[in-house]
């Protein structure tokens, strides 16, 4: 160890670093803005997709059409309806609380692949998107913007 010496009145140690800022509109932000890292864009997918088929005569890379899933219409006959129909059926007003504090705003697409050689079908879910789009037409580079 050295020992130097040091003028009287010198106090070593951290310096305080001071900025100061005109007003809070030239401050820089705390955090980045998820707006800005994630711009809006238009989810556009393909009709045909080459991907793997499962199918036990496929096992294999082949070319599968891409259409979007949509829920099928509900059953009269299933137990959860006949039970609150029965419930709800003669006086006594609403039996089942309704629902109202729906919280998201957009689904996720799930698109449903069926292999053209073989027809098995599989279902692959994208993540949330407001704007989908299913064989729209592709950007091109350079391209002029019509409105």
């Amino acid at each position: 160890m050295q020992n130097f010496d040091l003028p009287t009145g010198v106090i070593l140690g951290p310096q305080p670093v001071l900025a100061t800022f005109s007003s809070a509109a030239t401050r820089p932000p705390l955090h980045p803005s998820t707006k800005d890292l994630h711009p809006p864009t238009m989810v556009n997918i393909p009709k045909t997709r080459r991907t793997f088929c499962k199918g036990k005569t496929c096992k294999k890379h082949t070319p599968h059409k891409v259409t979007q899933y949509k829920k099928g219409k509900d059953s009269l006959a299933a137990q959860g309806k006949r039970r609150y129909d029965r419930k709800q059926s003669g006086y006594g007003g609403q039996t089942k609380p309704v629902f109202h504090k729906k919280a998201k705003t957009t689904k996720k697409v799930v698109l449903r692949l069926e292999c053209t050689s073989c027809k098995t079908k599989h279902q692959v879910s994208l993540k949330r998107c407001k704007h989908f789009e299913l064989g729209g037409d592709k950007k091109q580079r350079g391209q002029a913007i019509n409105f």
